[in-house]
């Protein structure tokens, strides 16, 4: 017998009833891409789809992770989770080129098994949007028949998001920062302060002094830049595939997606810029 015949030895861990499959829970993962419209391409779109689900998953576990381990003075835990994001963010564009195969005769053939389903529908993509910041409560309303998810995304809307959590910190550590933005509804939409842009501007003249809350802004600066590529291909994404159209489910299309584009989650560290 050679040395590649010879059994790897267990390790002191070994559970001899789990394989691979059973681990990754493959069978459900693998069954789980249920065609509608008989037409070759659809694999692709549900994949695609169900890959970016997966990975906003994750997002969602990080950033969670990261805004309690800022709450609680722990910045270079927090540091790693954001970056870590930042790297599934990269994964998540190029998702888009992928998608962009698919051409809009192939997806006119797919649509009409779509019914009324639509992205807009993913509440994965709302708990995002309300970590980072973006605070809309209209669009709970799309999930009210799941009462579960509704109430996590209520519990999330009323909660410190991850630049709340960041100005708690600047304040902790002695900068002035106003009642409204450090103990305010945190169910509101953010409103961007002078007092926070004085802040960051601080942190950014003497990043030697400040050099944690430095790197901290610079995560979330490139946190926000991958976000809004990410968007930005969606939206050229749809642009190419079906144009001006309406998307599914009766959203709005790219004029919902360029809207988009146009906000910002941590307005001040971009602001800042300008000062400098």
């Amino acid at each position: 017998m050679t040395a590649e015949d010879a059994p790897v030895e267990a390790g002191p861990h070994a559970r001899p009833d789990l394989s691979y499959g059973d681990y990754l829970a493959l069978d459900q993962i693998l069954s789980a891409q249920r065609p509608r419209s008989g037409q070759h391409d659809e694999m692709l779109f549900i994949i695609i789809h169900q890959a970016s689900e997966l990975w906003m998953k994750l997002s969602i576990h990080e950033l969670a992770a990261a805004r309690d381990r800022i709450a609680a003075d722990d910045l270079p835990s927090a540091l790693k989770m954001i970056a870590r994001v930042g790297r599934i963010q990269a994964q998540m564009i190029q998702s888009w080129d992928v998608l962009a195969t698919l051409t809009p005769s192939e997806y006119g053939r797919i649509r009409p098994a779509l019914g009324q389903s639509s992205g807009f529908q993913s509440f994965q993509y709302r708990q995002l949007d309300f970590i980072l910041g973006s605070k809309n409560a209209g669009v709970l309303k799309a999930h009210e028949a799941t009462p579960a998810i509704h109430a996590g995304l209520v519990a999330l809307l009323d909660s410190p998001s991850l630049y709340d959590e960041a100005l708690r910190l600047l304040a902790r550590r002695g900068f002035a920062m106003p009642a409204e933005v450090v103990e305010r509804d945190w169910a509101a939409p953010y409103v961007s302060s002078p007092a926070v842009e004085a802040a960051w501007l601080t942190i950014y003249r003497e990043p030697e002094r400040h050099w944690d809350l430095y790197e901290l802004a610079e995560k979330l600066v490139d946190l926000e830049y991958r976000f809004q590529q990410w968007r930005f291909s969606h939206l050229k994404t749809v642009q190419r595939i079906i144009g001006g159209k309406a998307g599914t489910g009766g959203s709005a299309g790219l004029g919902y997606l360029a809207r988009a584009l146009e906000s910002s989650f941590f307005p001040e560290l971009l602001k800042v810029r300008t000062s400098l």
